[in-house]
């Protein structure tokens, strides 16, 4: 289900002849293949219970998802820069751009009604069809001036955010005061600024000659089959994930794991959204007020997910939310020692 920020670009610009490419980027994207496979299983692991929940959400796990995503999206800038440079070629982009639109459409879809509380509206693929489209506008601009850019994006949500951008229709640029809840959000700000950065660092080895010396590089035997999934790499992202889930749901149907207590993935889960824009004091203070609220709702904490399709329960969340935001505010001003 949860697709958590990894895909790979596999040239969205691409058609390149084969004897152009360079098979380094193809074996890089092939190891990034690996890691977000290894994230993926462990993702799955999680949601059905065989460790412990929200793993994957918090300290290195959450590092390590993060590597991988801004590796691909660094990818995508490299790949724009080295296809079209010396001038735009817009049938095989658009095809491919084409190609991206509607896997991210379809996982949208799928991921819409399978778990409507946490679809992904903006995940990877729509981050890379739109960064996509703009990187193309900025070709011509200057390495360190697109690396100025890149700084400018990634910064953008620790100062800019505003409730003026909490409406659903503009949750893709990444600046609301509180990130929305989905399985794979991956908004305009920063992660654009991954891209940028790998525009600038292809210009820049373009300058000085590093792309011409890596064309002369043939991975050894043991590297091609990286090499084989790097040039593939959209088809194993929509492929990889429905394989592993449903090898781990024949497990499960063997050998159930334990039943988990909802309280402590509600906790985790909470945390790991609130610290995205709080500090750890008010996180653990607010999250407990929420979990408060929650378990007076039908169902509690474990009617959640059983209930995620019910609009007022949805009202009645964003409610507890507010109340509960100003009332660790106030607690926090009156103790401001904490």
């Amino acid at each position: 289900m949860r697709q958590n920020w990894l895909i790979m670009t596999h040239d969205l610009t691409t058609a390149r002849p084969a004897s152009n490419r360079i098979r380094a980027i193809d074996v890089a994207r092939g190891l990034a293949l690996v890691a977000m496979a290894i994230y993926h299983f462990t993702w799955d692991l999680e949601f059905f219970g065989y460790v412990e929940p929200g793993l994957t959400a918090f300290g290195g796990w959450k590092i390590f998802a993060r590597c991988i995503a801004s590796s691909f999206l660094f990818l995508v800038g490299v790949s724009l820069v080295l296809a079209h440079a010396r001038g735009v070629r817009w049938r095989p982009f658009l095809i491919r751009l084409a190609q991206v639109a509607l896997a991210a459409a379809a996982i949208s879809l799928v991921t819409w009604l399978a778990v409507p509380g946490g679809f992904i509206f903006f995940g990877i693929l729509h981050q890379i069809a739109l960064a996509s489209l703009l990187g193309v506008l900025l070709l011509r601009v200057p390495a360190l001036v697109l690396a100025a850019l890149a700084a400018l994006v990634i910064a953008a949500p620790f100062f800019l955010r505003s409730e003026v951008l909490d409406t659903p229709w503009l949750w893709w640029v990444g600046l609301s005061s509180v990130n929305p809840h989905s399985n794979d959000y991956v908004p305009l700000f920063p992660w654009f600024g991954a891209v940028l950065l790998g525009m600038a660092a292809a210009k820049l080895a373009q300058r000085f000659g590093i792309f011409e010396r890596m064309r002369s590089w043939s991975p050894p035997r043991p590297l091609r089959v990286l090499e084989a999934g790097g040039r593939h790499s959209l088809a194993f992202y929509l492929i990889h994930q429905p394989v592993l889930i449903s090898l781990v749901w024949i497990a499960a149907q063997l050998a159930p794991p334990p039943a988990p207590d909802p309280r402590v993935g509600f906790s985790r889960a909470c945390q790991a959204q609130c610290i995205e824009v709080r500090d750890q004091a008010f996180c653990s203070s607010y999250c407990g007020c929420v979990m408060e609220g929650v378990a007076e709702l039908p169902g509690g904490i474990a009617g959640l997910d059983r209930n995620s399709g019910d609009g007022s329960q949805q009202t009645r969340l964003q409610e507890i939310a507010a109340m509960c935001t100003g009332e660790t505010d106030l607690q926090q001003l009156d103790s401001p020692d904490e």
